[in-house]
């Protein structure tokens, strides 16, 4: 049975598009990372790129890509510039996949147990 579906607006339209956009966020394992890093507090560039021990030229440009999805917000002080999450409830989103993620892996047989203790520390 078919059914009458409305058209999409174009402020709909619109919400789609910013929708998929901030989800590129989830699509990189650094962003991911970076994420999970600034759980807690922000960070320094510096001190994120040795934490994760990455470049600083390829972190920044995942930091300036987070930043223009307004998912992460900066701060300067002196030379340094200062990244955190500009909203906590990324972070729901983050844990929500990453349950998702754990719950296949259990039903594929994948062993879990090992990764259920790094949830919050990966």
């Amino acid at each position: 049975m078919l059914r009458n579906h409305p058209r999409t607006t174009d402020s709909q339209a619109e919400v789609y598009a910013r929708h998929a956009e901030m989800c590129k966020v989830f699509s990189h394992p650094l962003r991911l990372q970076i994420l999970n890093t600034l759980r807690d507090r922000e960070m320094s560039v510096s001190d994120m790129a040795d934490r994760l021990d990455v470049a600083i030229g390829n972190l920044s440009q995942h930091l300036n890509m987070m930043k223009h999805r307004r998912v992460l917000g900066t701060r300067k002080e002196g030379n340094a510039v200062y990244y955190r999450l500009a909203n906590p409830k990324i972070l729901d989103a983050f844990d929500l996949i990453r349950e998702i993620l754990f719950d296949q892996m259990q039903r594929e047989g994948t062993i879990v147990r090992q990764m259920k203790g790094a949830r919050v520390g990966a």
